[in-house]
């Protein structure tokens, strides 16, 4: 493709000086090849521009930058100075370059579920017979192609690439979790979302977003700027920014669904929870329906309501959506049975990293444990450190034992966030080292106990610093209760 069909749209501080067959976009020098069109991002966290010496080395055709810079002689490439908000740029010279797309793509913003949200939606599609992906936390997931990719919301270079490969490939529907940096960094820009869902608001962040204003302004931007207007929103109903959502949408002539006890669309009318599960009593869409789910806790019904919500909005309704619901498999690290012991402890392993997914899964849980409820958790480092007395209170108040441990500390001291953790839950144990944390919570359980390990879920690894030590909180559960089992 030619550069300048690639800058289409997006806005330039002087005319193009010449033009090129361009082979690739790339925001990573070092993944650079011949031909490319190198952009450099002056980032929060690095200045992009300091690579197009490297760039240039590999091969790049063409540079887009922004700012004052002074380009390096380099025969035969082309410098670009862009105008304008520069991850908007690349957003569109993205979506320019990477097509086509798989047609039907949903997102889903909201504090928690989003994850859940995303793969049972993906589930469902393929339930009704269509190659379908999710995009997410954990990574790409689909019939024709899996990586490791763990950010929520990819840069929009790598998330345009993602899709177009899966669209050669013959997916069709694609859900994504739309996190409120992803959104505000527009790295969803360029696409056509038919439908977006919104799962709930609670704190988090914060290190990044400031003010709950800020962020929950940041989430409300999938809705207001980046889905199609002629795409369907699918709001969850019993939150208290239910309201305003809907009337961004309205403002915009967006179709909402609403979800919820107190939805229109799919409104839940009893819950009745079982060993296996939970049944729910629903009308969707006016008729009556009993759904058979095989997930625990009321927040999981919520995340399938949501997820059904967005299957309808693209497909349609059909019989086969409620027939698929027995089937679901849960997300991974999402409340995953990690064993029993002789005894009849269970031991689970659950992401709840947030103040209200902590209390969602603990409440949950609580309604599954005959004896007593443990829970092994931290507070990870460089994020909000409001949290952190929160969650302490949240664990005192609804857990009978608590181990506070470490949860990718990254730059920050480890111990000073299990302090801050700790002066709300004081009787805790405190044990740094994850993998003991945890072996020292499954040795105690008793009969009936049952222990929650939160906060990582599906992650492989512990971040210290600039490393990131290898360890999977449901295979070291596992080993601690093989090891009891001897």
């Amino acid at each position: 493709m030619l550069l300048s069909q690639i800058l289409a749209g997006v806005p330039l501080a002087e005319k193009l000086s010449g033009d090129a067959e361009i082979s690739a976009v790339e925001l990573d020098s070092r993944k650079t090849v011949p031909g490319a069109l190198f952009i450099a991002l002056n980032g929060k966290n690095s200045d992009g521009r300091k690579f197009i010496p490297d760039a240039l080395e590999k091969g790049a055709a063409a540079v887009l930058y922004d700012g004052d810079y002074t380009p390096p002689a380099a025969d035969g490439v082309l410098f670009v100075r862009a105008d304008g908000d520069m991850r908007q740029n690349i957003a569109r010279a993205a979506a320019n370059f990477y097509k086509p797309v798989p047609p039907y793509i949903s997102a889903v913003t909201g504090t928690n579920g989003k994850t859940s949200i995303a793969d049972f939606t993906r589930q469902l599609m393929k339930k009704l017979g269509y190659s379908a992906a999710s995009i997410g936390t954990v990574g790409v997931v689909s019939d024709v192609a899996e990586n490791a990719e763990t950010l929520t919301t990819p840069d929009s270079v790598t998330l345009h690439r993602i899709l177009r490969d899966l669209a050669v490939r013959g997916v069709d529907y694609v859900s994504l979790e739309a996190s409120s940096i992803g959104i505000e960094q527009y790295r969803l820009d360029g696409l056509k979302i038919k439908a977006a869902g919104f799962t709930n608001f609670t704190q988090d962040h914060l290190d990044y977003h400031l003010t709950m204003e800020n962020y929950l302004k940041a989430k409300e931007e999938l809705f207001s700027r980046v889905m199609e207007t002629d795409g369907t929103a699918v709001l969850n109903a019993d939150i208290p920014e239910f309201a305003e959502l809907a009337e961004i949408c309205r403002r915009r002539g967006i179709k909402v669904m609403s979800y919820g006890r107190n939805g229109s669309d799919l409104k839940i009318l009893s819950r009745v929870p079982h060993a296996e599960g939970q049944t729910l009593e629903t009308e969707i869409e006016g008729r009556p329906y009993r759904l058979e789910l095989p997930l625990i806790g009321e927040f999981q019904a919520m995340n399938v309501l949501c997820a059904v919500g967005m299957v309808i909005a693209m497909h349609g309704f059909s019989g086969k959506i409620i027939d698929s619901l027995p089937h679901l498999k849960g997300a991974p690290g999402r409340l995953d049975l990690a064993g029993r012991l002789a005894n009849g402890a269970a031991v689970y392993v659950d992401y709840a990293h947030t103040p209200d997914a902590l209390e969602n899964v603990l409440k949950t849980m609580r309604h599954h444990t005959a004896g007593k409820l443990w829970v092994v958790f931290g507070c990870g480092g460089d994020r909000d450190k409001l949290k952190r007395p929160i969650m302490g209170r949240i664990a005192r108040e609804l857990a009978d034992r608590a181990v506070v441990t470490d949860d990718n500390p990254r730059t920050e001291d480890a111990a000073e966030i299990r302090r801050q953790i700790l002066c709300e839950c004081p009787d805790a144990a405190e044990i740094g080292d994850r993998v003991e944390a945890i072996n020292y919570a499954v040795s105690r359980l008793g009969e009936g106990d049952m222990l929650v390990i939160a906060g990582k879920g599906h992650e492989n690894g512990q971040k210290i610093g600039d490393r990131i030590i290898p360890m999977n909180d449901l295979e070291e559960a596992a080993k601690a209760i093989a090891r009891l089992s001897r």
